[in-house]
């Protein structure tokens, strides 16, 4: 038989066609098609005529447009980066974690600071009471970073930060410790994310407003580009947006235009774009749409080219999109837990085919509480596996020549590049970002992708099909809040005892000019300060004094959730269920006069907000009314604006282990200020372990991830009317 007998006939597509039409639905060839989320047609079949007129099907690695990854052999001569995020408690437990997980394959340091260092506060402030410790390490002087550090060369070791609104005290903090180590600032390697644009879309662990903000990054990139040539000076995010709910093109689309952002941001400086573009690096999520993901991040590095094309770039390492991935938490389930390990391993494998330069895979108990020892081991161990196992490594970019992959990262590059025209448009992302456009976009995606879960049209194995009759308990990590707060507290009373006062208030104020001025860098300045025994709160008040601190306009999108119930396509009695809620609300209104009243509230520093919008929306369109609570409220704040707006509940949305001390305290207060028939219901990333505790205190219902808003909403509902008697 010769090869001749194989080649492709138009005829053989058209019995193919005949045949297909005998299978599918219907006897419609075109049920069989996939739209994606981001409007994406993906058919079940793929020939060689999808490719044929496709400009970079034949491109090489290495080589522009770096479709195909930014080195040349990729993992066949020097796999991915393995990272472990971390970081909890104090900066002694973490440094330990550090350590051990450096030992064990680690390849790489990524810090994950708490939600009072993220936001400029000292532990000792009255504000984060219920955050030190949580969610991340409690960093407030050079003296914890010191420890932090303690005995990993960092000469040898890449650092990687996340931090933004509090960027200049943690980086200067980082570059001083270094010293102290004997490490000069030109061998440091690593990178701070320094991304703050995204920020104001989603994660909201801002300080500034935009535009002082802008002035920051700039002079990261201008400090860094001079004094740390090693350095990464900014990790551009889309990570948080796919967390918040964007699909996969917006994430791919805006993160680009927020590096477009901060290239012009550095050029305006008076910066030559070749100087630093090539320290700039990028971050992505990478969830459980396997085909999606890899086109993704195929697409991106040929939209980069483009843009700095568009700069006049000349350095090829100013056109390479270098990139550091995490596989979702979001895609975690409470449920069921240990799914959670299948679902990372194919994200994980979904970024190396995408080329990625380094990963973190989340462990598989995130969507209950803090990763455990074992759990990270597993996380760490599957990147292991795959590197040294299964010879994934050996073959550069293996899905290129894909009639279907080759089809889809163009698509992806085309809808991604709509997007940031539509930005440019604009007048560039901060007057997307400003207007407030951007994220309303994030935010109506998470609401049709939770619709579409609570309405069980995609399917998540052990949350709405194929459940466990029982879940078994599962070992979960907890952190002293309380006993956390008091150390940091007792260790900044020394230092600042310690120090000349006198020499830290002038760097203080020397930072404080700079920023009302514009003139000098204030990293450099920020550097100076901490040498000093500067707090990371006393900086981030000195440039508060100049700059404000930025507060968010709330909003929520409606009618996005119930487009998912209201067009007719809906799985077993679903419709029924959410006709049936819809008429029960409409029931109470005439009853009482008015309709059931809801505060969604964010306590403490936690701005993750894509669960509290997302319920804001869901409730919203049932015919609840809805009010949103400011970020970053404090349990009196939160009391009081529920007890003005005459509420019948407040839900707290938490994902920041909070809880234990946030939620008792709202209840507390809602009792001192005289309205204790105002009931509290709280949802998000809480151990089930914690649950009889927060019944104790008042919570009359807690709803973990995974549990459908119609369900948690009928039970708020009929607490309310246990409530009003």
């Amino acid at each position: 038989m010769t090869s001749k007998s194989f080649e492709f006939k138009a005829s053989n597509l058209e019995a193919w066609q005949k045949a297909a039409v005998k299978s599918a639905p219907g006897g419609d060839v075109n049920a069989l098609n996939w739209k994606t989320p981001d409007g994406i047609v993906v058919k079940p079949l793929y020939t060689a005529e999808d490719t044929a007129n496709l400009p970079y099907a034949n491109t090489l690695p290495g080589f522009e447009p770096f479709l195909r990854g930014p080195q040349a052999t990729m993992y066949a001569v020097r796999p991915w980066t393995i990272r472990q995020y971390a970081g909890f408690s104090t900066a002694e437990e973490s440094n330990a974690f550090y350590r051990k997980a450096l030992a064990a394959g680690g390849q790489g340091v990524s810090v994950a600071f708490d939600l009072a260092t993220h936001r400029g506060y000292d532990s000792d402030h009255p504000r984060v009471t219920g955050d030190v410790g949580k969610a991340g390490v409690a960093i407030d002087s050079v003296e914890d970073m010191k420890i932090l550090f303690d005995q990993i060369p960092l000469d040898k070791v890449s650092v990687s930060m996340t931090m933004n609104g509090a960027v200049l005290p943690v980086l200067a903090g980082y570059v001083v410790t270094a010293e102290e180590q004997g490490v000069s600032q030109d061998k440091l390697s690593g990178t701070i994310q320094n991304d703050i644009l995204k920020e104001f879309m989603v994660r909201n662990t801002y300080i500034y407003p935009p535009e002082p903000s802008m002035k920051i990054i700039g002079d990261i990139i201008e400090y860094t580009a001079q004094h740390m040539p090693k350095f990464n000076s900014i990790s551009i995010s889309g990570y948080h947006m796919q967390e918040a709910g964007a699909n996969q093109a917006l994430e791919m689309a805006f993160t680009l235009a927020d590096g477009k952002e901060y290239v012009k941001t550095a050029i305006a400086k008076g910066m030559d774009v070749d100087d630093f573009a090539g320290r700039l690096s990028f971050f992505w999520a990478v969830g459980m749409n396997f085909y999606l993901e890899i086109a993704k991040m195929r697409a991106a590095r040929l939209l980069w080219c483009r843009i700095m094309k568009g700069f006049d770039a000349k350095n090829p390492k100013s056109l390479m999109l270098r990139t550091h991935s995490q596989t979702s938490g979001w895609s975690l389930t409470e449920q069921d837990p240990y799914n959670n390990v299948v679902r990372t391993t194919i994200e994980a494998m979904a970024a190396v085919f995408g080329g990625t330069q380094s990963l973190h895979t989340n462990s598989f108990d995130e969507a209950i509480a803090l990763p455990t020892e074992f759990s990270s081991r597993i996380a760490r161990n599957t990147q292991l596996i795959i590197q040294e196992e299964t010879h994934i490594t050996n073959v550069i970019d293996p899905w290129a020549g894909s009639y279907m992959m080759e089809s889809l990262t163009q698509e992806m590059a085309d809808k991604a590049w709509a997007i940031i025209e539509e930005v440019e448009a604009m007048g560039g992302m901060t007057k997307a970002v400003g207007s407030g456009w951007a994220k309303l976009k994030i935010e109506a995606a998470a609401a049709e992708k939770q619709a579409r879960i609570d309405s069980g049209k995609d399917v998540i194995v052990g949350v709405n099909k194929y459940k466990l009759a029982k879940e078994d308990p599962i070992e979960t990590l907890s952190i002293d809040n309380v006993k956390v707060r008091d150390g940091q507290i007792e260790r900044l009373a020394k230092i600042r005892a310690s120090r000349d006062s006198a020499k830290v208030q002038a760097a203080l104020d020397a930072l404080s000019a700079a920023a009302e001025s514009g003139q000098g860098n204030l990293l450099d300045l920020s550097i100076q300060a901490v040498r000093l025994r500067a707090t990371v709160g006393e900086v981030s008040d000195a440039l508060e004094k100049a700059f404000g601190r930025h507060r968010a306009d709330t909003q929520k999108v409606t009618g996005v959730y119930a487009a998912a119930y209201d067009d007719g396509d809906n799985v077993g009695d679903t419709m029924e269920y959410w006709n049936q809620l819809k008429a029960d609300i409409a029931a109470f209104a005439d009853a009482q006069g008015r309709r059931p009243r809801v505060m969604i509230s964010k306590l403490g520093q936690d701005g993750h907000d894509r669960g509290a919008k997302v319920v804001a929306t869901a409730f919203a369109d049932l015919g609840y009314d809805v009010d949103m609570g400011p970020l970053f409220q404090t349990p009196e704040e939160c009391a009081r604006q529920a007890i003005e707006n005459d509420v019948h509940a407040v839900g707290v949305s938490t994902l920041a282990a909070g809880h234990k001390t946030l939620v008792p305290a709202i209840i507390a207060e809602l009792k001192k200020q005289g309205a204790d028939d105002i009931i509290v219901f709280v949802g998000g990333v809480i151990p089930r372990q914690d649950y009889d505790m927060l019944y104790e205190a008042g919570v009359k219902g807690i709803y973990g991830p995974g549990t459908p808003i119609p369900v948690s909403a009928k039970d708020v509902l009929e607490q309310i009317k246990k409530a009003i008697g």
